[in-house]
């Protein structure tokens, strides 16, 4: 059936918006489209006027099961029925809502909900993500950003396209149209959907709007909609000039260390560029976004320890990440302040010794330093080459470090403590939180510094056949490794 077969201007309307939005699909056959199927009336009437548009082979349909409701495994099945009735592929995937800090449930599940669809659409190879948002839905959105005193990021609300590459791009092409038109719609086709029963349920702030105010606001100021989404479209331009700064002082502020910061180039800009800036900078790396107080008492902190030069005992926690300083560097960390700092003293909590008699393995695992030793081949006059036959003289032993310790750079080189080689080589407090690889009772490699050759000269390596095989030994985090 084609839009010559609908009988309304209103279903009409649901066609064109289907189409137009296909237009920037790669024409490849195997470019494919995943709809987002709850099972309600919006995206039932999406997944309709999109096989009708597209064709049944390109298009699949994905379910999420929050297992929130009592009705839930009654929605799935009934999104995998009518996904099999319009002939197209049907995948599911059931999440656990975990609500972190003072996060709502709603945003819990809606996190949850785009991790999984994410996560879907990269298992089949789905070319773009269509959601079934409308115009009724932006509105909510607008207002609820409003309410909250949300910043212009806040009130571009929804995009009808999104492309970061951190996810499959999402496509909104309902977004123009209203809910009574997609309601329209579905009851001339005379489809079946599902009503959510905590829909109705106005303790939810999207609910209450829905339901006592967007009806009043609709008599007073019939256009209130369209004026709404203007707002949106004119905080997403403003949104994306912000961000066009904040591209500019990114580069400007770019430490050596990928992903860091200059700490004085940042705090060289006024407050409101500098917040700009940190806001952008945490997106970039994938962080959770952060209230305007919190952002704001980051900078507060960062000026402080500016002036009191006292960046080494900067540590501020924020979902699951910890900033910290370094001389002239910021950076976002894996964990939270509780995590080790400097070991200098030796006063570190000593962690479980792990042994390894060595015979030619290519990783060695240690679980509870959350990280992996990794044993490359490499040539033997790679810089820190240790030969097999050293690795092989005496066990291996990981272990904490007990203050003290000294390594040798160079055969004919100074032992040195490691606090100062950690110092010289600008390694940062936390990062110095590492086991040391004794060979026997003597100390042989160091993260971030390097092999002590006065333990390869205990060993008997010099002078050594040129036959053997070498290997260059690797500290990955288990950030890098997992």
């Amino acid at each position: 059936m084609t839009s010559s077969d609908i009988d309304t201007p209103a279903s009409r309307l649901v066609i064109d918006a289907v189409r137009a939005a296909f237009a920037d699909v790669p024409a490849s056959p195997q470019s494919s489209i995943a709809v987002a199927l709850s099972g309600g009336l919006d995206s039932t009437a999406l997944l309709d006027a999109t096989v009708r548009c597209v064709g049944p082979s390109r298009v699949m349909a994905l379910h999420i099961h929050h297992g929130l409701s009592p009705n839930a495994d009654a929605w799935a099945a009934h999104c995998h029925a009518f996904a099999q009735a319009l002939g197209v592929r049907f995948a599911s995937r059931q999440v656990d809502v975990v609500r972190e800090g003072g996060e709502s449930l709603e945003a819990a599940a809606r996190d949850a909900r785009y991790r999984a669809l994410d996560a879907l659409c990269a298992e089949h190879g789905a070319s773009a993500l269509w959601l079934a948002h409308h115009a009724d839905d932006q509105a909510e959105t607008v207002l609820l950003q409003l309410l909250r005193g949300a910043g212009v990021a806040g009130l571009a609300a929804m995009a009808p396209q999104r492309a970061d590459g951190a996810s499959t791009p999402r496509v909104r092409p309902l977004l123009h149209l209203l809910r009574a038109q997609l309601e329209h719609y579905a009851h001339e086709r005379d489809l079946r959907w599902i009503d959510d029963e905590s829909n109705a349920d106005t303790r939810y702030a999207r609910n209450a709007l829905r339901h006592d105010v967007l009806p009043a606001l609709a008599v007073h100021f019939p256009g209130f909609r369209d004026a709404l989404a203007r707002t949106a479209s004119h905080a997403a331009s403003a949104q994306r000039l912000l961000d066009e700064l904040a591209r500019i002082d990114m580069g400007s502020a770019q430490g050596d260390e990928e992903g860091a910061l200059a700490l004085s180039a940042v705090l060289a800009l006024d407050d409101e560029r500098a917040i700009n800036l940190l806001r952008y900078w945490m997106r970039s790396l994938g962080l959770q976004a952060a209230s305007s107080a919190r952002i704001s008492e980051v900078l507060r902190q960062l000026r402080d320890a500016a002036v009191s030069r006292d960046g080494h005992a900067l540590r501020i926690d924020h979902a699951g990440f910890c900033l910290r300083a370094y001389r002239d560097a910021i950076f976002w960390e894996k964990g939270d302040s509780a995590d080790p700092a400097d070991l200098d003293d030796g006063a570190n909590p000593a962690r479980m010794a792990s042994v390894l008699n060595w015979d030619g393995e290519s990783i060695w695992r240690l679980p509870h330093w959350r990280g992996t030793f990794v044993f490359k081949p490499v040539a033997q006059g790679d810089e820190d080459a240790v030969s097999e036959t050293t690795l092989r003289a005496a066990p291996l032993c990981a272990r904490s470090r007990a203050g003290g310790e000294r390594l040798r750079l160079s055969a004919d080189g100074p032992g040195r403590t490691l606090k100062n080689l950690f110092q010289e080589r600008g390694v940062p407090g936390w990062k110095r939180d590492v086991p040391l690889v004794f060979l026997g009772e003597i100390l042989l490699f160091v993260p971030s510094i390097g092999v002590n050759r006065a333990c390869t000269e205990v060993s008997g390596e010099r002078g050594r056949d040129s036959e053997t095989g070498y290997r260059r030994i690797e500290w990955q985090p288990d950030l890098v490794v997992a």
